[in-house]
């Protein structure tokens, strides 16, 4: 009968011990990247004519920097119109979406802004069908000021709460009478994948709170604090 040396046995159970460390610390580390990266995510903004500047503006720049600031990895932000002739926002302001309807790609997060124009876009069975299309499919949507005019009309805020403009809450009732306003709130979850906000400014408050869902804390307030915004109740 042979004998291994005593030295000899010890070194290969060290390395067996060694291998699966190894293969414990590999695994956790994968498991790690996969649930803490976030797959980059498209934006879409709808534009229209006569769009409140702010609406539109202050999402993009709350998206945009969170992105910039993380470089460029979280979202692709962009605009989007029916054609890509220039848009005439409130009070002249000229824009030109990025997109047209025909090659938009594929958007995780659609915002509809609101302004005097929104009256004129729910008449535009084209453009509701292809805001309808898209969220469908997508990840979420949210409104800002009198854009809750475009849900109501494709029956999406049927008994559900909502915020708008403070002076569309009267059309609102019109457009869709079960639904169920917050004029105390700045913005509301309208329901799993949707949310409403109040009017112009309340967009930039409602794109942190998704932006908080999306990314965490930390995300938010270095966004913030880049912007020189002040976020109620963060530091």
């Amino acid at each position: 009968m042979s004998f291994q040396p005593v030295w000899y046995l010890f070194t290969n159970r060290t390395i067996i011990v060694i291998r699966f460390l190894f293969k414990i610390t590999l695994s956790s580390n994968n498991h790690n990247s996969k649930t803490t990266v976030m797959t980059k995510k498209n934006i879409g903004i709808l534009l229209f004519d006569d769009a409140e500047v702010l609406d539109f503006a202050g999402p993009f720049e709350v998206f945009s920097v969170a992105s910039e600031v993380h470089n460029y990895s979280l979202f692709n932000v962009f605009t989007f119109a029916k054609t890509n002739e220039s848009i005439t926002a409130v009070n002249g302001l000229s824009v030109n979406p990025k997109y047209n309807f025909a090659e938009v790609p594929e958007i995780d997060i659609l915002i509809v802004p609101g302004g005097n124009g929104s009256n004129e876009l729910i008449k535009d069975q084209e453009i509701l069908d292809k805001i309808a299309t898209i969220h469908s499919k997508n990840e979420l949507t949210m409104t800002v000021c009198s854009g809750s005019r475009v849900p109501a009309i494709l029956g999406l805020l049927k008994r559900k709460p909502y915020c708008t403009h403070h002076q569309v809450y009267e059309n609102m009732q019109e457009l869709e009478p079960t639904a169920r306003p917050q004029k105390e709130l700045r913005y509301t979850q309208s329901d799993d994948r949707l949310y409403t906000s109040g009017g112009i400014s309340a967009g930039i408050d409602l794109s942190f709170h998704i932006l908080e869902k999306l990314c965490g804390n930390e995300v938010v307030i270095k966004t913030a604090h880049y912007m020189e915004y002040r976020l109620e109740g963060k530091s």
